[in-house]
């Protein structure tokens, strides 16, 4: 089953629910920014992607600008990382899907399709 991670006011995970629906792939889905992937669920999807812990930040975000992450994630331990993520869901990048196997960040028809279609 694939946990379809959203904040549904955003144009990008509406247009990942709207692929997964159109195509009849069973999906559960999260409201990431009400209840944020806890650290251990970070940890496990972090670790099944082939990416690097600040590739899950939403770099474009205001809350990341507000929190001065671009100039302070390099000084972070990875713990921090998960642990900051973790506490806000308006930090990760969205949306992000997970099928116990793949990890998905962003909305890119192409790669959706070959990950949940074959």
């Amino acid at each position: 089953m694939i946990t379809l991670y959203e904040y549904p006011k955003c144009t990008t995970c509406r247009k990942g629910r709207k692929f997964l629906e159109e195509n009849d792939v069973e999906f559960q889905a999260h409201d990431m920014v009400k209840v944020p992937p806890s650290e251990e669920t970070l940890k496990e999807i972090i670790s099944k992607s082939d990416r690097e812990i600040d590739d899950f930040f939403n770099k474009r975000g205001k809350k990341f600008k507000e929190l001065d992450l671009k100039n302070r994630l390099s000084a972070m331990s990875d713990e921090e990382k998960i642990e900051t993520l973790s506490g806000d869901g308006m930090l990760i990048r969205r949306p992000l899907a997970y099928d116990g196997q793949q990890v998905l960040l962003g909305f890119k028809a192409d790669d959706w399709q070959k990950a949940f279609l074959g």
